[in-house]
Order: structure tokens, then sequence, then C-alpha cells
């Protein structure tokens, strides 16, 4: 099983320690480019090829993402038939 393939697994049992790391490697692998850009905490991922805006907060001060942004990710990416 892939890094990929594995990333996507995990993210669909929606756990409790997804950490951003993991998401942004995710995204990349699925196409997005990150754009921190100057505004905090806010980023905004980008994957020109189905012209999709994924707009989250970086988790802190740790790196464990909210669950509302996993269930939220999960429906976009099933959305766009991604995952």
């Amino acid at each position: 099983m892939s890094t990929k393939e594995k990333l996507i697994k995990c993210l669909l049992n929606k756990p409790n320690d997804f950490t951003y790391d993991e998401l942004r490697t995710l995204l990349k692998y699925l196409g997005f480019s990150e754009d921190t850009g100057a505004n905090g905490s806010r980023v905004r991922f980008y994957n020109s090829r189905i012209n999709r805006i994924i707009k989250i907060h970086k988790p802190h001060p740790g790196n464990i993402v909210k669950m509302y942004v996993i269930k939220e990710i999960i429906d976009l990416l099933k959305e766009d038939k991604l995952i």
C-alpha cells in the first residue's frame, strides 16, 4: 500500500490524531498546492486541474487537525471524486 493510499485510509477513519503535516502531504499527492499567504494561520490549498480551493486554519498551538476540518476535507474530496 502506498503512502497516498495509507493517508486516504487514515483520513477516512476520521482519526483524532491526524496531523497537519499528514493532511498537507495527502493534498499534495492529490494535486493541491499550498498557499500560506500573509494571513497568519489561514491556509489555502489549490488544485488547478479541477479548479478547487480548500481554505482551512492551520492547527495551533499543536499540529492535530480539528475533526470538523477532517469531515469537511473528506466531503470535498469525495465531491471531486479524488477519494
